[in-house]
């Protein structure tokens, strides 16, 4: 039999679900008969579990699936508790009716464990380890998975802390530069998630995984962090800004990556496939596909999807935004632009399409995060509260 898991079908993409296919090979010396290892991450800031990364032996894996953790009274016990939970006899041991539940049934899975990923006291998220016979997890057997469990949820924690470093240094350049112009934290929090539905709706027809999407919905925040080198007379001048203004702005793509190359070298960051997201996002933005973008002036597919993603949601965010020179345009008004770009060959399509497939999902975030509403964290940071 051969492993299959989301980083081989996204081809070149190093991600954490390479290192759970690594563990699930070693965790097979130990029980062979687990056939499925999976993560589903935690977001505090909506209460919901998404699905994550996952190592599947047999049967079709779960994808882009996502649930209230407060839905589930036995989940919520064991985030409450950090105890572990092992079902030996699943066809009756859990009910029936819920997305989840009849997916698990469907697989044929007979026993399963179920561990807490915790970081400093708080909840990343859960690790479930299914298996196609009774009674697979035994004492010692568990003992031995708390342990990969701990090792995930390090390798978990470490991306996170690499973001909040990185939100961490642009606050301290902030306050130094006394800047007032950078994003406001309900602008980053809309653009993670507008980001996260487009992702969503694109990554099965490319052959990307749940972690890919996540990583989009993280690192999205970071876009315009290179701002905070560009001087206040460019920043912060009212009106239109001259070519040579403009050049001058243009580099904050370049000066961002520059910051993330410098914070991510300095912490040693392992997972490759991560980083090439972040650094994509934040350099790569502001490309288009007809040529027409910035820095490099790539085409087409040479521009990374994540970064066509991120470039989509913040476009459709400046429009639909009051800002001092322009009043906040209506979805109708937002789409019919978007769609004008597209036909001008410098939007993706679909990308355009799945925010206005998901109009409901996307009005809630512009709601929830409305600039005049209370000012809410950085999704990021929201996220890397989960961690400490």
């Amino acid at each position: 039999m051969e492993f299959r898991t989301d980083d081989q079908e996204a081809g070149t993409y190093e991600s954490l679900g390479a290192h759970i296919r690594e563990m699930h090979e070693r965790m097979m010396q130990l029980a062979p008969q687990i056939m499925r290892v999976a993560c589903a991450l935690y977001d505090p800031a909506d209460d919901t579990l998404k699905t994550f990364v996952n190592s599947t032996r047999e049967g079709e894996a779960l994808r882009s699936y996502e649930a209230k953790l407060s839905d589930s009274y036995s989940l919520t016990a064991l985030a409450e508790s950090g105890d572990t939970r092992v079902l030996t006899d699943l066809p009756t041991d859990i009910n029936t009716g819920s997305a989840h539940s009849n997916w698990v049934l469907s697989m044929g899975y007979k026993s399963s464990l179920t561990i807490p990923l915790r970081f400093q006291d708080r909840l990343l998220g859960f690790l479930f380890f299914d298996s196609r016979e009774h009674d697979t997890f035994g004492p010692e057997v568990q003992r031995e998975l708390v342990l990969y469990g701990r090792l995930i949820a390090l390798a978990i924690a470490n991306e996170l802390i690499v973001i909040r470093s990185i939100l961490g240094s642009v606050q301290v350049a902030q306050q130094f530069a006394e800047m007032r112009d950078l994003e406001t934290g309900a602008h980053l929090s809309r653009i993670a998630r507008y980001a996260r539905v487009i992702a969503k709706a694109l990554a099965p027809a490319h052959g990307l995984s749940d972690e890919w999407v996540e990583d989009v919905f993280l690192y999205s925040p970071l876009h315009d962090i290179g701002k905070i080198g560009i001087p206040d007379r460019i920043l912060l001048k009212p009106g239109p800004l001259t070519p040579e203004e403009r050049a001058v702005m243009q580099t904050h793509t370049t000066i961002g990556l520059s910051l993330v190359d410098a914070i991510t070298g300095r912490l040693a960051v392992q997972n490759e496939g991560s980083t090439r997201i972040m650094r994509h996002v934040v350099e790569l933005h502001h490309e288009a596909l007809d040529g027409s973008g910035y820095p490099h002036g790539l085409r087409g597919d040479a521009i990374p999807l994540e970064a066509q993603v991120v470039s989509v949601a913040d476009i459709f965010d400046a429009l639909t935004s009051a800002r001092p020179y322009k009043p906040e345009w209506t979805f109708d008004a937002a789409f019919a632009e978007l769609d004008r770009m597209v036909a001008a060959g410098r939007l993706r399509a679909d990308a355009v399409q799945a925010l206005r497939d998901h109009a409901t999902e996307v009005q809630l975030v512009h709601d929830r995060f409305h600039e005049s509403a209370a000012e809410e964290g950085v999704i990021a940071g929201a996220a890397l509260s989960s961690s400490g």
